[in-house]
């Protein structure tokens, strides 16, 4: 019997899965392996029948550029006790590769030490994929899908801000990225976008919906004192997630609620539910702008992945051939900025609690002082100017907002 690769994707979809796993199997199947891709992650890997697809050289190759992904995904953890080794003993399995985040890397990595128990010489390696950007990979690296999902992003959203200056509009924008801001903050940037709000910000002052209203209205009035309005405040949906949960049940947002008893905050939509805080604030303090709410997210997640995903999404494919060859296993396959493929295990990426914390955006950073310097707010020096539209400029002063003063 054939030796098998078998291919399976975790978590949701990104540009370029389908380059990733048509590269595997075409460097597998020119050295004479068999590869198989196996429906619904984990799920389908440990069901009773597992539903698999038979990959030959056509297949994968025309499936390269796709966007989306060619072997349907899950969510699903199992717990050690859902383990078998049925599938890998029925098909000769040598290697897995798993396509995932941090939560796919570490139950392979379980899933590893069973089958190795259980006297079964099966390889893993996996290939870190989210858009949002937030896995530490060595020289600040992307995570592969990230420049396709923002490409998209920025497409959309110039288009958004056209629309915003041809109707005189203000747009209350909100986009993926739950625990770092890097999808908003690359979006808002090349659209340059005069307001941007994103957790990381938050680094001397708790989040809190009124703060955050304030931001925007701070870039709203700016522009009015200066004749221009209208624009487009991109807001991070980590600064949702952030937010007390206590302060989101009292807020009046009627939330749906999970068998804990927390709000299930990926049932509404966070533009919605600002720009209508927005609206009602305005309305308060006497001032009459126009907004409407822009959600973005799903679109970015199944586009066709641009140059730089192909090319990295190959080189990760390729990589993971170089690393079973070498006899490398329970790793994740890197690039390093020169092209180097390493090797790199989930001890490198735990802290002491075993847990991986999300690389954040770099608010210290040049890029990050720059564009925070040059979004459109209220300061001090505009006071004067904004008390001809609302009695207290102070308090929408986006410095001390913050408590950057």
């Amino acid at each position: 019997m054939l030796s098998t690769i078998a291919i399976l994707c975790g978590g949701g979809p990104a540009p370029g899965i389908n380059t990733v796993i048509s590269t595997v199997a075409k460097v597998f199947l020119k050295d004479g392996y068999r590869v198989i891709g196996i429906h619904e992650g984990y799920k389908g890997l440990l069901s009773d029948s597992p539903s698999i697809v038979e990959f030959d050289f056509m297949y994968a190759d025309k499936i390269f550029s796709r966007g989306g992904s060619e072997l349907v995904m899950s969510r699903f953890k199992p717990q050690d006790d859902d383990f078998k080794v049925d599938f890998f003993l029925k098909n000769n399995v040598k290697l897995i590769v798993t396509i995932g985040g941090d939560d796919t890397a570490s139950t392979a990595n379980r899933l590893l030490k069973f089958l190795n128990k259980n006297n079964l010489d099966v390889k893993n390696i996996h290939v870190p994929k989210t858009i949002d950007n937030d896995l530490p990979l060595p020289d600040r690296n992307p995570t592969f899908g990230f420049h396709s999902a923002k490409d998209e992003g920025v497409r959309i959203g110039t288009t958004y801000y056209e629309d915003a200056i041809a109707s005189h509009n203000w747009l209350i924008m909100s986009t993926m990225g739950r625990t770092a801001g890097h999808l908003a903050f690359g979006i808002a940037s090349a659209c340059h976008f005069p307001m941007l709000v994103i957790s990381e910000m938050f680094n001397k002052t708790n989040i809190t919906l009124d703060k955050v209203v304030d931001l925007i209205i701070s870039s709203m009035i700016k522009r009015k004192i200066e004749g221009v309005d209208y624009g487009v405040a991109l807001i991070g949906e980590g600064v949702f997630h952030d937010i007390d949960e206590e302060e989101l049940k009292n807020s009046g947002i009627l939330f749906t609620y999970d068998e804990h008893g927390h709000p299930e905050l990926g049932n509404i939509s966070k533009s919605h539910v600002f720009n209508v805080l927005v609206q009602e604030k305005l309305k308060k303090i006497g001032v009459s702008i126009k907004s409407r709410p822009v959600e973005l997210g799903y679109e970015f997640r199944c586009s066709r992945p641009i140059g730089f995903d192909l090319t990295l999404c190959t080189l990760l494919g390729m990589g993971t051939k170089k690393l079973f060859d070498e006899g490398i296993t329970g790793c994740i396959v890197t690039a390093n900025s020169r092209g180097d493929i390493k090797p790199m295990f989930l001890s490198e990426l735990e802290n002491s609690d075993g847990k991986i914390l999300p690389r954040l955006v770099d608010i210290n950073a040049d890029i990050a002082q720059l564009m925070f310097n040059n979004l459109h707010y209220l300061e001090e020096k505009d006071y004067a100017k904004a008390r001809e539209i609302i009695k207290n400029p102070e308090d929408f002063d986006f410095k001390k907002i913050l408590n950057w003063n």
